[in-house]
């Protein structure tokens, strides 16, 4: 199991991830694409990732427009994971820029 991150430790980590907030023993952000195709190619694209990691977003689509939440529940908060699967999502995303 990973060991939960202190808010300090998430608050430092998240310097490096532009448009990411803590809240609710999650980190989240959000984005917004040209229209739904693009916002589900990306969606699919985390999904894969996603498996390969074997740790999955807590996530919700409208249209073009996509927010992310991610914890870990074995923890109960935020871990190294949530992290490791928001720099992959952020590659992810500006790929597709």
């Amino acid at each position: 199991m990973m060991n939960k991150l202190s808010e300090e430790e998430i608050q430092d980590k998240l310097k490096k991830f532009d448009g990411w907030t803590y809240a609710k023993k999650s980190i989240h952000t959000s984005f917004q694409f040209e229209n739904f195709k693009e916002a589900f190619t990306v969606m699919t694209r985390i999904a894969f990732e996603a498996e390969a990691q074997q740790h999955h977003p807590n996530w919700g689509n409208v249209f073009n427009e996509l927010e992310i939440s991610l914890s870990t529940h074995d923890a109960d908060g935020v871990t190294e994971k949530d992290f490791k699967l928001a720099r992959a999502i952020e590659d992810i995303v500006e790929s597709t820029n």
